[in-house]
């Protein structure tokens, strides 16, 4: 029986060896695990890991992110184009989160005294070509889904198993945001985080009863576009099934929430095109001051089918006419009520 055993442990071992000898003179997994996204070699990307954090910060300063934990995505990219859009490749990236990177960063906000919530916040990411875009507070930490916006360092691509198309493959270090459509904000190079917050200000009244706003206005910057009083009748309504809950006050409801999609509403007043995808971002405001930041991208741009819908309810007088359900947000801190200015800013 021992003589047999240690039979079988040497047969383990060999047939180990042997599996280590062929990856790393393959440089695939493909046979040897499930996983459809380790069947490519790994290349590393080049360029600094040094980051530069500032902004509304109480601790800026050069963080090198090779300290924190390796996160992994996947993802397919693709470009705009004019009225369509170019596939660029599909690829998995290995690299460290915004989640990680940001999450030892002391908040300073400039607005505190008037809004010490964190839901206007924002963050601007450059790079040293001069490029740069913007990402809201919330879609870094409040979605379901946590760790999807990293910065690369590593690349492999998704090879498909009968044509074996072999995409591209990127060179430098990246910002890869996993939940884009078009991947307009996966930027090379960034070196540098800045952290702000909405520079609007509002009249803040929390007292205010009812809480109803019959109106809402629509605005670029301090240009006025339009108004509206009733949700588009040809827009589809979605229903979402919801666990309602807030960061601060916890369960709030397991009801249904059924509206159109957000975009929908706004897409006659600022269409798709590159900038706006990268540096556009919306500042919601509720008739009591109330107000939180989102990316266009987050609202016009999303691969997960998590649209933010925009729920009209006119008996509603604790929240109507018009209230915001990010679908993708665990927290229901970004959920608006009483939506009365949209306005885009560009960065």
């Amino acid at each position: 029986m021992y003589l047999k055993n240690n039979v079988m442990k040497r047969i383990r071992i060999i047939n180990l060896m042997i599996a280590s000898i062929l990856l790393s003179l393959t440089g695939r997994s493909q046979g040897f695990t499930n996983d459809f996204y380790d069947d490519a070699e790994t290349y590393t990307l080049k360029g600094s890991t040094r980051i530069e954090i500032a902004g509304e910060t109480g601790n800026p300063g050069i963080l090198d992110i090779t300290e924190l934990p390796l996160r992994s995505l996947i993802i397919k990219e693709a470009l705009a184009d004019g009225d369509s859009n170019r596939f660029i490749g599909a690829y998995r990236y290995d690299g460290y989160s915004l989640y990680d990177i940001l999450n030892h960063i002391i908040l300073k906000k400039k607005n505190e005294v008037e809004f010490p919530p964190i839901i206007d916040l924002y963050v601007k990411i450059e790079n040293s070509q001069g490029e740069s875009v913007v990402l809201s507070w919330g879609e870094i930490y409040y979605p379901i889904h946590r760790n999807e916006i990293i910065i690369a360092t590593k690349v492999a691509r998704i090879v498909p198993s009968k044509t074996k198309d072999l995409w591209p493959l990127p060179v430098e270090i990246k910002l890869v945001v996993g939940h884009d459509l078009l991947t307009e904000r996966n930027i090379s190079n960034p070196n540098k985080i800045t952290i702000l917050s909405a520079s609007v200000s509002f009249p803040i009244n929390r007292e205010l009863k009812p809480l109803y706003s019959s109106i809402v206005k629509v605005y670029e910057g301090e240009k006025f576009l339009a108004d509206f009083i009733n949700s588009p009748l040809s827009a589809l309504k979605l229903s979402y099934e919801s666990v309602f809950y807030g960061r601060g006050r916890g369960i709030h409801s397991t009801t249904p929430f059924r509206g159109i999609q957000f975009k929908d509403v706004l897409q006659p007043y600022f269409p798709k095109n590159r900038e706006i995808l990268r540096t556009g971002y919306f500042v919601i405001a509720s008739v009591d001051g109330y107000r939180c930041v989102y990316t266009y991208s987050e609202i016009f741009n999303r691969n997960d089918q998590a649209e933010v819908l925009l729920i009209e309810d006119k008996e509603n007088q604790d929240g109507g006419v018009f209230r915001l359900f990010p679908a993708a947000d665990f927290f229901s801190d970004r959920a608006v009520k009483a939506v009365s200015e949209i306005i885009l800013f560009m960065e």
